[in-house]
Formats: C-alpha cells, sequence, structure tokens
C-alpha cells in the first residue's frame, strides 16, 4: 500500500514529460487533444454543478475562447482593455477602449465590450498602489476587466480602521478604484510536518507543483533556508535551487537520489491522474482545478489574474485568483485547466468545508524566471 502510494506521489505531484521550451510554453500542444477523461468530467459536475454534457462542452467552448483571447488581443492593439470567458454564453468578451477597430475584434469571434480605460491605464494605476505600504486590513488588489478598474478587497472586520482608510484615498488617487469586502485575510497554506504527505523541508509540509527537466516547481514561502527536501518517506530527494517570496511566490528543486519526474497531476482517487501537455494560459472565467496533498482534488473558475495579495510576511505580485478551495499543506501545488498546467499554489481564505478562495503563481513565469523547461506528455 506504501510503495503503491508511493508511486503516485512522485507521479501526481511532480507532474508533466516531453520537453516544450519555457520560451514557447504558453503555445498549445500541436497534437490534437484527446477527449477529458470521464473522471475529470465527473470532478467538473460535483465542483461546478454542471451535467457531464455541460462539462465537456464549457471545456470545449474554454479551449476555442483561449485562442480567441490571443487573436483578439492583438487585433485590439493598444485599445485593449481585458477580457473574460462567460460560462453562460460559452463566449469571450473583450474590452475596448473608444477608437478601437471593433470590426476586427469581433472577427475574432469575441463579443466586444466598450469601456473608458484601457488594460495598459489600468495597470498602470495597479502599479502605483504596489508602491503603497497596505496596512493589514487590506486583503489584496487586482485589475477587473469587467467593472474596467481597480478592485481593493479589505477585510471586512477592518474596514473601518484609520490606516485602511488613509490606504484607499491614496489607491484612489492613483487611479480607477473599486472597493469590495472580504470576511478572511489571506495567509499562505504551508503545514507543520506531517506523516505521509509529498515533501518536507525544515519543519513544514508542502505539495510538488509541476515537473521540469531536473526538478519540480513549488511555492516560494515553503523554502524554509534550509536547503535540504525529503519526500513522503522521509528520503532525501534534492535541495532548493531558487525561491524568491513575499513579492514573488515560487521556488524550484531539484531531484536526484533515485527519484524522478514524470508529466502528471495527481488525481488522488477523486479523478484520473492527468497528463501534462502544455501551458497555455486559461482566460478569466475558464474552469480550473488543483491537486493538493490536504484536500487533493478540487475545482472552480478563474476569477483575476494579476492581482497582489497582502499576506503577513509580505506583497506578493502577479498572481491569479480563484474560486478553488485550499488548505494547510496544500502549498505548491498544481493548478491545471484541462490538460495545460496553469501555477502552483501560493495562498488564500477558508477551506474545502466551508470554501473560499485561492492564488496561485503562473507556472510560465517561474519557467521564463530560472529558464526551467516543463514536462510534458
Amino acid at each position: 500500500m506504501r510503495t503503491a502510494l508511493s508511486a503516485l506521489l512522485l507521479l501526481g505531484s511532480w507532474a508533466t514529460a516531453n520537453a516544450v521550451p519555457a520560451s514557447a510554453a504558453d503555445s498549445p500542444s500541436p497534437s490534437p487533444e484527446p477527449p477529458a477523461s470521464a473522471s475529470l468530467l465527473t470532478a467538473m459536475q460535483y465542483d461546478l454543478g454542471l451535467t457531464k454534457s455541460q462539462a465537456a462542452a464549457r471545456l470545449a467552448a474554454e479551449k476555442r475562447a483561449g485562442a480567441v483571447e490571443r487573436d483578439a488581443k492583438r487585433a485590439a492593439g493598444s485599445s485593449y482593455g481585458g477580457s473574460w470567458f462567460d460560462a453562460g454564453s460559452g463566449k469571450l468578451t473583450v474590452a475596448v477602449t473608444r477608437g478601437a477597430n471593433t470590426e476586427a475584434v469581433r472577427a475574432t469571434g469575441a463579443t466586444v465590450r466598450l469601456v473608458q480605460h484601457s488594460a495598459r491605464q489600468l495597470d498602470a494605476a495597479k502599479k502605483r498602489i504596489d508602491a503603497l505600504s497596505a496596512p493589514a486590513g487590506i486583503g489584496s488588489w487586482y485589475v477587473d476587466a469587467k467593472t474596467n478598474k481597480v478592485v481593493v478587497d479589505v477585510i471586512a472586520a477592518h474596514r473601518r480602521d484609520n490606516d485602511v482608510r488613509a490606504f484607499l484615498a491614496r489607491a484612489r488617487q492613483a487611479g480607477p478604484v473599486t472597493v469590495r469586502q472580504t470576511v478572511d485575510a489571506p495567509q499562505t497554506f504551508a503545514a507543520g510536518t506531517v506523516g505521509g504527505d509529498p515533501y518536507y523541508t525544515g519543519n513544514v509540509r508542502c505539495s510538488i507543483g509541476f515537473s521540469v527537466y531536473g526538478g519540480f516547481v513549488t511555492a516560494g514561502h515553503c523554502d524554509q533556508h534550509t536547503g535540504a527536501v525529503y519526500g513522503w518517506d522521509g528520503s532525501y530527494v534534492g535541495n532548493f535551487q531558487g525561491s524568491s517570496f513575499p513579492d514573488n511566490d515560487y521556488a524550484w528543486v531539484n531531484v536526484g537520489s533515485g527519484w524522478w519526474t514524470v508529466p502528471v497531476v495527481l488525481g488522488w482517487g477523486t479523478v484520473s491522474d492527468q497528463l501534462v501537455r502544455g501551458s497555455a494560459e486559461a482566460p478569466v472565467g475558464a474552469s480550473i482545478c488543483r491537486s493538493g496533498s490536504t484536500s487533493h482534488w478540487h475545482c472552480g473558475t478563474v476569477l483575476a489574474k494579476n492581482e497582489t495579495v497582502n499576506y503577513s510576511q509580505g506583497a506578493v505580485h502577479e498572481l491569479t485568483k480563484t474560486s478553488v478551495c485550499a488548505e494547510p499543506g496544500d502549498s505548491g501545488g498544481s493548478f491545471i485547466s484541462g490538460d495545460q498546467a496553469q501555477g502552483v499554489t501560493s495562498g488564500g481564505w477558508g477551506n474545502c468545508s466551508s470554501g473560499g478562495e485561492t492564488w496561485y503563481q503562473p507556472v510560465n513565469e517561474i519557467l521564463n524566471r530560472y529558464g526551467l523547461t516543463l514536462q510534458t506528455a
């Protein structure tokens, strides 16, 4: 039983095989995509409340939307104001400012919405907010294409704090801002050492993200700067070769000593283990699933990109927010959309009993930062 679990952990957490250079990792696989597995469709039915046919149709629509997003962004040029996938219509909406060639954007298959601010202007406003020092009562902030503003999340219990009010006043000077209240503060999902889980370092347990040639990627906050990383059975796996936290939340570990890497994300018995075939980025609104050593396999949707999250250890930038739940020990684990690697679990709020939101660090950024090559099937 333990031997089988060891094999599963090796297969499931160090996911990925067949090389795709990091510089080309955001390109779809040239080979035809196989049909979604029955177990993946079952997981989407359970977590997203879909029928089997609805889940299959949604995956197909999301794949089309990913291609439309790339073409529409080029067609919109400097007028591009962001985009999002609508599960109801199965189409991608692209926001554009006045002066855009709307016919060219529509010709890509996108629905067009006219907005006041371009994505470049909103990103500049967010960057100015990034330069501010955020108090503990501020949870995060991100560019929201739908509202065409920068959304600042405030922890409800701290909404009347003077330092929160002062921060919001400065944020509004940076550009168009809207405020949203959340219940809990974001936190990372590392955990104390517990027997039988994927890897340990120092007194922390975390989850493995995706296989790269020579090792695997995971969350930066899991690096306890003790160097060595050990597998579920206590055997030596390798060492942290690079990490960043806060500001970023990524790391990579070399693999040796009899351990190996494969292009797979563990389904933990909820779904079959999932092959990784690339790292094409899913649009906002797309379905996405997460594998972690504590709460195992859960699915949800992409809610926002390029979000700055204000953890107690410091702000982390360029995270992607999802409606997927997570719990301590899930940090570093795999986020995957279909068969495309998306990122490694950073943190969030809530749990898998009552629900919550979770952020991940996009995997392509990690590959490019360290010059790594994702393994694909």
